[in-house]
């Protein structure tokens, strides 16, 4: 297989990070869900900031039937915007492989429902700030991790040359023949640090590693960590890397790249818009994970159950000024 044609599905901060990026090794197509989305995209390029300066050409579409065929695709969409994103997908594209890049668990299974598509499982920790449809600011190049769906015939040569495009692209990628170990990692980290970001409302600084004091929130991040890895290990995993390791560098990592930097995660984003977060996918998905193996996870569970009844507060379950995000 030789990837010369990508397809972007999802333009929201990661799916632009990757188009903005592998425009420079590969033809990318978009497709978004808003018209004047990509009517944007067409006429006035993308451009990436931050880390690099990019401008990238790229040709936009809402409509899965005025694209072309592509080798691969990209699902960048959030978790809640799966199951429709992969409805349009439908019947299309027989010939493409494609990757998931979503948080926690199940996008895969979502994603094999309505096509029989060679499947890439990936997850990423690379971040920025969208600014508008047509620029966005790379924060943090950090890793993404792909390896080949379990229980498909994806061969690993694929997985390999899509680590190699985005490692020509200036990305920084990894591929590993068994991708559960760091799903899995990623899976903790996310429950732990996203949760405790969206109902409290602060960013991803020093706090949710300090431990010195009873009353800090370090406590309450460690504790939910190891909560997940007493289910990871009844799973019978590995975990690739220790999320709080994980955690700790990411804080310092941020406090690095200056002292105005303060990484907002994902579920925060989506608490300030008051829009439906992916905490089911995340939190719930571990929790889910520990009632079946028999493992009590009591600080994951009330941490999926208050961001629920926080969005509740929004309007009985309907988030007010909910954001389109792009699929």
């Amino acid at each position: 297989m030789t990837i010369e044609r990508v397809c972007i599905i999802g333009a929201g901060t990661i799916g632009s990070l990757y188009a903005g990026h592998l425009a420079e090794v590969a033809e990318v197509l978009v497709l978004t869900r808003r018209p004047g989305h990509a009517q944007a995209l067409n006429e006035h390029s993308l451009r990436v900031t931050g880390k690099g300066e990019r401008h990238a050409r790229v040709a936009a579409a809402t409509d899965p039937g005025e694209l072309p065929e592509f080798d691969l695709g990209i699902v960048a969409t959030k978790t809640t915007d799966l199951e429709a994103t992969a409805l349009r997908l439908e019947g299309r594209f027989p010939d493409a492989v494609m990757m998931t890049v979503q948080n926690g668990l199940g996008a895969e299974e979502v994603i094999m429902r309505h096509g029989d598509w060679s499947l890439i499982s990936a997850v990423t920790f690379m971040s920025g700030r969208r600014h508008s449809d047509v620029e966005v600011e790379y924060e943090l190049d950090t890793a993404t991790w792909l390896g080949p769906y379990a229980g498909t015939d994806t061969p690993f040569s694929v997985v390999s040359e899509a680590r190699d495009l985005l490692l020509a692209a200036g990305l920084e990628a990894e591929a590993m023949p068994d991708l559960l170990p760091a799903q899995w990692s990623k899976l903790i980290f996310s429950a732990a640090v996203n949760g405790v970001a969206a109902l409290t409302e602060l960013p991803h600084v020093a706090a949710f590693a300090d431990d010195a004091e009873p009353a800090d929130l370090g406590h309450l991040v460690h504790d939910l960590i190891e909560e997940g890895k007493r289910v990871a290990r009844a799973a019978g995993i590995e975990l690739h890397d220790d999320p709080w390791r994980m955690n700790c560098r990411a804080v310092s990592r941020g406090e690095t790249a200056g002292s105005e930097y303060a990484h907002r995660p994902s579920m925060l984003e989506d608490v300030l818009a008051r829009r439906a977060t992916e905490v089911d996918a995340i939190s719930g998905a571990l929790v889910s994970e520990g009632e079946r193996l028999d493992v009590p996870v009591p600080l994951n569970a009330a941490v999926w159950r208050l961001v629920r009844g926080k969005q509740r507060s929004w309007g009985r379950g309907a988030p007010a000024g909910r954001e389109e995000v792009p699929a």
